[in-house]
C-alpha cells in the first residue's frame, strides 16, 4: 500500500508539472493580450508598445506600473496600475491619464466585489455614467464620494466599493505625478504638492 501510494504520489506530481508547464506560456500571452487590450482602451491612439517596458515606481510604501504610451516619439499619456482594498479583497485598476494629468479612461482588471452591487465600478465611473469620472484631474481635487463631501457618485449600495475605486485613482495620479522619484507628486497647475492615500485605506468603515 505504501509503495501504491508513493507511485501514485509520484505520478500524479509528474502530471501536475507537465500540465504546468504546457499552460504557463498560454496563460502569460493571454494575460499579456488582456493587458495591451486594457492600455489600448485607457490611453487609446499610441504607437509604441507600453506593456513591453513598464515603469515600477514606489509612493509611500506601495508599488505601481506605469506603461507610457507615446505616438511618433512623442509621450501622449500613460496607463497606470494601481490597487486598494476593496470590500470583498482587492481591486486593481488601470487609469489612463493625458499629459496634463486628466483621466482619460480607466479598466477594472480584477475584483471581488460583490456581484451586482461592488462589481457596477467596472462602468460606473465611465463616461456619461452616473460616477463619471473622465477628463478630472486628481491633481486638482482628489476625487471623493459625495457621501464623504466630494463630487462624485457612489455606487448604489456600495459606498466602500466607491471609496476604494477612487482611492486607486487619486493613488495612481500620484504615482503618475511622481515619476521623477520625489516622494509626493506635484500638481503643475497650482504648484500644491498631492499625497497618495494608503492603499488599504478605503477599507476602514462598514458597507
Amino acid at each position: 500500500m505504501v509503495l501504491s501510494l508513493t507511485g501514485f504520489s509520484v505520478v500524479a506530481g509528474a502530471l501536475l508539472g507537465w500540465v504546468n508547464d504546457i499552460t504557463a506560456e498560454p496563460i502569460a500571452q493571454a494575460n499579456a493580450k488582456t493587458l495591451s487590450d486594457a492600455i489600448a482602451v485607457v490611453v487609446p491612439g499610441f504607437d509604441n508598445n507600453p506593456a513591453e517596458d513598464p515603469e515600477e515606481i514606489e509612493v509611500e510604501g506601495a508599488s505601481y506600473k506605469i506603461y507610457k504610451a507615446t505616438k511618433e516619439g512623442q509621450p501622449i499619456g500613460a496607463a497606470v496600475e494601481s490597487l486598494s482594498n476593496g470590500f470583498g479583497g482587492a481591486l486593481k485598476v488601470l487609469v489612463g491619464f493625458d499629459n496634463e494629468g486628466n483621466i482619460i479612461d480607466y479598466s477594472l482588471l480584477s475584483h471581488a466585489e460583490t456581484p451586482g452591487l461592488g462589481s457596477k465600478a467596472a462602468d460606473w465611473f465611465k463616461k456619461g455614467a452616473k460616477g463619471d469620472i473622465t477628463g478630472k484631474n486628481p491633481g486638482e481635487q482628489p476625487l471623493v464620494v459625495s457621501k464623504d463631501g466630494g463630487q462624485i457618485d457612489a455606487i448604489t449600495a456600495s459606498t466602500i466599493t466607491s471609496r476604494a475605486f477612487l482611492n486607486a485613482v487619486n493613488n495612481a495620479y500620484a504615482a503618475y505625478k511622481n515619476q521623477s522619484g520625489e516622494n509626493t507628486a506635484v500638481n503643475g497647475t497650482t504648484g500644491a504638492t498631492y499625497h497618495a492615500a494608503p492603499a488599504d485605506s478605503a477599507n476602514v468603515e462598514t458597507k
